[in-house]
């Protein structure tokens, strides 16, 4: 008899998340709106158990938490009971917080990223510590986990791997823009920029960036002059402001 998740939220993440585990779990999905709870079961492409949000019994359930942040103040009095553990995936939302509004034996707070819908998340985990192997062959459904000791840790990483997608976005839209520039076709642009992508996400598992950037960096040659330009306009200095930056929105929110 497989074991019951039980999610509450039914959007964007908790489905990819239901999507990694449908075979090995049993999924039960809690919403607002049946429609949109039916529309999840469509995606999700197997039947499900689902509920109404409204008087719903967590007593003694395993929950993955996947609301808005900002409802989760409004969602949690119309829940009835005890979980016994809840994993997270609420960014800048501290475990007191959770404990707080929703009664649980034990709280894991989780940092997933954009990539959980193609299975390739980097996913940050942290809390009771009893929890940790269930944390990461859970999360682990949507890709790669890291448990990290403390709070603050993963509101770091929530900073860098969280928000980091976007971030790689204006990279690759500005590389892009950059060929077009130079009288590339805009089509011809954005394929050079996804292999680049692809190529370069297998090369950087395996070593470091500056080792790799020294070995494509041959002496008065085309790469060292576009990295002189890139440090010229202080991308640097604007990748570690946006670290900390993001890292401070997370705290703001966790108040």
């Amino acid at each position: 008899m497989k074991n019951k998740i039980t999610f509450i939220g039914n959007g964007n993440m908790a489905l990819s998340i239901a999507q990694g585990l449908k075979q090995k779990y049993e999924i039960e999905v809690v919403g607002r709106d049946l429609a949109k709870l039916e529309q999840f079961e469509a995606s999700l492409g197997m039947q499900i158990d689902k509920h109404l949000l409204h008087g719903f019994n967590i007593q003694g359930k395993t929950v993955l938490l996947c609301v808005k942040p900002a409802n989760l103040e409004e969602i949690a009095p119309q829940l009835k009971g005890k979980a016994k553990v809840i994993y997270s995936v609420l960014a800048g939302t501290a475990i007191e917080k959770i404990k707080t509004f929703l009664p649980a034996d034990a709280v894991v707070r989780s940092m997933p990223n954009l990539a959980a819908s193609v299975g390739k998340s980097m996913t940050t985990l942290t809390g009771d510590v009893s929890y940790k192997e269930e944390a990461q062959e859970l999360l682990g459904a949507i890709g790669k986990t890291l448990w990290v000791g403390t709070q603050k840790e993963l509101d770091i990483a929530t900073a860098l791997a969280g928000s980091g997608p976007a971030y790689l976005c204006l990279i690759a839209e500005a590389l892009a823009d950059g060929a077009v520039k130079q009288g590339m076709k805009r089509t011809d642009a954005m394929e050079v920029m996804r292999g680049l992508f692809e190529g370069f996400g297998t090369l950087i598992q395996e070593s470091h960036p500056a080792l790799l950037k020294d070995a494509v960096m041959s002496p008065g040659g085309t790469t060292a002059a576009g990295y002189a330009a890139l440090e010229e306009a202080n991308v640097r200095s604007g990748c570690i402001r946006a670290i900390e930056d993001a890292y401070q929105k997370a705290l703001a929110l966790s108040k």
